[in-house]
């Protein structure tokens, strides 16, 4: 079975750490948006697609075995001390390197791939970095909307995101990422930052239109808390509502929601079924109050729709 994730950051790793437990076929899409810490500061001084959600990505897709996890945490690694190379990401500086050597970032992220033994292929969401534009009203003036530009400044953002957008507007989405939704049995989006890693995958072009034409079902996983300044104030059924004013023309087969959003869950329900959606509440936290999904519990969720358990 083929499935496409998309997303970034941790969201988008815990769809991959639990789709790869299970038989398919899988693909990460992932948002190339970042503008902060060790992918900002490559980003600007190498004119690189940020690497870190992608390193992310990679990492989540290293088996369990020793191979799979000493890869996987030489990834993650940071260099510590005071000088240039303070806080950078392995991964990150592995990647843009043969970036460098290549000049090409598919087959530099499949290369890494091959070297990690990955259980599927990331690929970036478009082909050039992207920045995003926010309306926000802060807090300091509630009344009018204020326009905050960069992921970093709009997810940190002391106020209610209203919308995003990019910069540009029409970037050109990547190739192999439009063919693989095309090609995709299930597509599957979120968790993640929703203004600033699951609305972007709606944002660009031509991915939002495979995503729409694709003969793909469709999943969204919805976030356990409200985030901090992005989300701060927004109900389950308010997450959806925003995915729907931003990508109208796209149809839901599933929503999977944790049990803890069980005071939501009727109007939820509703909600899910209105965008043409059968909710699967499980749970999916890694225990009481946590904002992290459990990849084995979350790949368990999976299996329930992925197997044909949805009508």
């Amino acid at each position: 079975m083929k499935v496409v994730a998309l997303g970034g950051g941790h969201g988008l790793a815990a769809s991959l750490s639990a789709l790869r437990r299970l038989e398919t076929d899988l693909t990460g899409v992932v948002t190339v948006a970042d503008n902060g810490g060790s992918s900002g500061r490559l980003r600007e001084e190498l004119g690189v697609l940020p690497p870190g959600d992608l390193r992310m990505a990679l990492a989540a897709l290293c088996s369990d075995d020793e191979w799979g996890r000493q890869w996987a945490g030489i990834l993650q690694h940071r260099f510590d001390g005071n000088g240039p190379l303070r806080d950078h990401a392995v991964g990150n500086l592995l990647i843009a390197a043969i970036w460098d050597i290549l000049g090409d970032h598919v087959r530099g992220l499949d290369l890494v791939g091959e070297l990690l033994g990955a259980r599927g292929r990331v690929l970036p969401m478009a082909a050039v970095p992207l920045d995003i534009e926010a309306d926000v009203h802060l807090r300091s003036a509630p009344d009018r909307l204020t326009v905050v530009r960069g992921q970093t400044q709009v997810a940190t953002v002391d106020g209610q995101v209203v919308s995003v957008r990019l910069d540009p507007t029409d970037p050109p989405a990547c190739p192999e990422a439009v063919e693989a939704v095309k090609d995709a049995d299930w597509v599957v989006i979120g968790p993640g930052s929703w203004f600033t890693s699951v609305m972007p995958t709606l944002l660009v072009p031509e991915l939002r239109d495979a995503l729409v034409s694709t003969d793909a079902r469709r999943a969204i996983v919805l976030n356990l808390q409200e985030q901090e300044g992005e989300t701060e104030g927004l109900s389950p059924t308010d997450h959806l509502e925003v995915l729907s004013a931003h990508a109208p023309d796209l149809g839901l087969d599933v929503v999977v929601a944790d049990t803890s959003l069980s005071d939501s869950r009727g109007s939820l329900a509703t909600v899910a079924r209105e965008l043409g959606a059968q909710l699967v509440s499980a749970d999916v936290a890694t225990g009481p109050g946590s904002d992290q999904h459990d990849p084995q519990r979350l790949a368990e969720a999976f299996r329930t729709f992925l197997s044909g358990g949805i009508e």
